[in-house]
């Protein structure tokens, strides 16, 4: 909310100077000014108040802050347009710690009045600094004093519990208001659009034009951008026809918020034109062309029109800087995001949140780790987000100790942690194994009451299943609400990889019956339980319905769960032929299925094949070597055996040793074939020996071992 400072001085209390205050400042050292708005409390007062204030006011408005406070301090007498005058001061400059700071002390000058703009500059403050309880204390001397019903003050004061995310309260205070105005209005439309709330933003907009309030551009933008979040078309182009009868169609923030309208409802060649019909499209303009770009997966396009814009002469705010961000993390160029990384310290953007969270995720997504904490750990202030972003990208870089660490510190020092977050840390627990820990965060989720949203369930089914506890997972499944496709998808994921294919089968045909539809992830967990039934003409039923029945187009990772199905099934022609028409390039992931299917069968030439084209991408896979190896000998190659484990040899090249481990006690213990360096070797191979020696043993003999 903007309040302008030009409404605490009426014209009748302001007086010219009788010289430019530039011109004063410039022969006279701040000392000088201080000594002698001393000497003047003493002596006889040659400049009078309402000069003072003249002057301060320009200070102000200059951005002089520091100036203008110790003139401020200096003055012998304060009226009720000082205070006003340094109080909005600091809140235009966003330091609202000062600001509520000063109006305290003026509060506690029982000769200076109150009166609304004041009130209302200090409840701005607490919307800035996002204090509620001075709000509220606010709140009830307004009501006491009778400055409530003032529709300025009743403005701010909505404003600020909407900024604090008391949605609740403040629709209720502005149910309650007596009078409202276009900034009343807009301020609760904003609100609750901010908050998430935006169907309940629309009805009153739509309330608002019943009781006959004339919209501003702002309020049409605010309403837009509620149509954007709902991808409500049909409101949004009624929306934009009351644009073009108001006149303000043209406004750069209303073509803005269209643009982004029409490009989130489906139409992004819509918002694309009506950029393109804008004569100066200013910052603001082009941060939303290039969101639009992102946000829509368009990231190279987004790239290009940051470079237009710069050529056009445009200078990028922070804004601009952390959407270009975001879409050169999803690239994954980390020689671009440097680029701007620097950009952003040459410029000052850094103590932007926005930006320093969007380069966290830079770093992230390109897997430097060690980046990202050194921003994070750098950052003045952190909110939700910098917490999140960090704990997510240790856990897909695979740092699942430091994630989990990092959220107990979030616990003590910063917000509550999200879902997101606690998911994250969850599913790291299950690519660990370490069942204890998701324990504890399933504790902690049942704590806090984030064990019912759908990210966390889904998180813990996956941490069970891949701990091993397929029927704890089971048991989360069937207790929750069941109304997201994510949680279905893991649970058939996780009846798959403990091999229960019919379970899977049979949930996975259950999800048209629950009113919800598959996803491209949830056919990759029926796709791999078909995979370990051998269930081959299923698996081509559910491969072939993906795009005949449900529009979704098959992707890599599905091609490979047929290929590897029809390999384990012994049509290794198929396969072959499956990886030479699908429409991508094919990794070696899908090469190596092919080269195990071959050894098991004994087919020498497919194998051949297979292993050359491993070789052609990675010619240093050594087991690409020894697999052929062993084709050609158990084929009674041996001259050609020979040639291929010479070659591995030749180039320095070993076949990387299988190793497992188990953590036990916080203490994790690794295991090789044949090792045994661990210090207690000898007691577990004893006690191997006992449980795979056909005698009975008992617990008397295990307990001795």
């Amino acid at each position: 909310m903007v309040f302008l400072l030009g409404h605490a001085f009426p014209k009748r209390f302001l007086a010219k100077s009788r010289f430019a205050f530039g011109d004063f400042i410039s022969f006279l050292s701040l000392e000088q000014i201080r000594t002698g708005f001393i000497r003047s409390q003493h002596a006889s007062a040659q400049v009078n108040l309402v000069e003072l204030n003249s002057q301060l006011k320009n200070l102000v408005i200059n951005g002089k802050l520091r100036n203008a406070r110790s003139m401020f301090d200096s003055l012998p007498n304060k009226d009720q347009i000082s205070w006003t005058t340094m109080i909005s001061g600091y809140v235009n400059a966003s330091d609202s710690v000062e600001a509520l700071s000063l109006f305290s002390k003026m509060w506690a000058a029982s000769e200076i009045p109150m009166d609304p703009f004041i009130l209302s500059l200090a409840l701005k403050a607490c919307a800035l600094t996002v204090d509620i309880n001075s709000g509220e204390m606010l709140h009830g001397f307004c009501v006491k004093s009778g400055f409530v019903n003032s529709v300025f003050v009743g403005s701010a004061m909505l404003d600020m519990y909407m900024k604090n995310g008391r949605v609740l309260e403040g629709s209720s205070f502005f149910d309650d208001m007596p009078l409202r105005n276009v900034v009343s209005w807009t301020a609760i439309i904003t609100g609750l659009v901010r908050a998430g709330f935006s169907y309940q933003a629309l009805c009153y907009f739509s309330k608002m034009w019943s009781n006959g309030v004339e919209y501003d551009a702002y309020t049409f933008a605010i309403a837009l951008k509620a149509c954007a979040d709902l991808e409500f078309l049909n409101s949004g182009k009624e929306i934009h026809a009351r644009t073009i009868k108001r006149g303000v169609d043209t406004t750069s923030y209303v073509v803005n918020s269209l643009s982004a309208m029409y490009s989130k409802c489906g139409k992004l060649t819509h918002g694309l034109s009506l950029f393109a019909n804008m004569n100066n499209p200013d910052v603001v303009s082009w941060t939303s062309l290039i969101t639009t770009y992102v946000q829509a997966g368009q990231d190279q396009q987004g790239i290009d029109s940051f470079v237009k814009m710069r050529e056009h002469g445009v200078s990028p705010n922070e804004y601009t800087c952390a959407i270009v961000i975001s879409g050169i993390a999803s690239m994954a160029r980390l020689d671009w995001g440097l680029q701007m990384h620097g950009h952003a310290l040459q410029v000052g953007f850094m103590k932007s949140l926005s930006v320093a969270n969007s380069l966290m995720t830079m770093y992230l997504k390109c897997e430097q780790c060690v980046s990202a904490r050194e921003i994070y750990n750098v950052m003045s202030t952190r909110d939700i987000i910098s917490w999140s972003t960090l704990i997510a990208g240790y856990c897909q870089c695979g740092y699942g100790e430091e994630a989990f660490e990092l959220l107990t510190q979030m616990r003590i020092e910063g917000p509550k942690p999200s879902e997101f977050a606690l998911s994250s840390v969850i599913s790291a627990c299950g690519s660990m194994a370490n069942l204890d820990q998701g324990r504890q965060l399933h504790a902690y989720a049942l704590t806090v009451g984030l064990d019912r949203t759908a990210m966390a369930q889904s998180a813990l089914i996956i941490m069970y299943s891949k701990c091993g506890s397929i029927r704890e997972a089971d048991k989360i499944f069937y207790s929750s609400e069941k109304d997201d496709i994510v949680s279905w998808t893991a649970m058939i994921s996780g009846y798959a990889e403990h091999g229960h294919s019919h379970e899977a089968i049979n949930l996975f045909e259950k999800i048209s019956h629950a009113g919800l539809k598959p996803d491209s992830i949830t056919f990759i967990g029926v796709l791999s339980a078909c995979n370990h039934a051998g269930f081959v003409d299923l698996g081509f039923h559910y491969f072939n319905s993906m795009t005949a029945k449900y529009r979704i187009n098959p992707s890599k990772e599905h091609f490979g769960c047929m290929i590897d199905l029809l390999c384990r099934a012994g049509r290794l022609r198929e396969a072959e032929d499956m990886i030479k028409i699908m429409p991508f390039e094919p990794d070696d992931v899908v090469w190596t299925s092919l080269l195990r299917a071959s050894t098991e069968q004994g087919n020498v030439e497919c194998g051949r094949n297979a292993a050359k084209h491993i070789l052609q991408l990675n010619p240093d896979c050594a087991g690409a070597h020894i697999t052929l190896a062993n084709i050609f000998a158990s084929q009674g190659k041996w001259n050609e055996a020979a040639y291929m484990r010479k070659m591995l040899k030749s180039k320095g090249r070993v076949k990387e040793t299988g190793w497992s481990w188990i953590k036990i006690k916080n203490q994790i213990s690794s295991f090789v074939s044949g090792d045994k360096s661990h210090p207690q070797s000898a007691v577990i191979q004893n006690l191997l020996e006992l449980i795979v020696s056909t005698e009975e043993v008992t617990l008397e003999e295990l307990a001795l071992s």
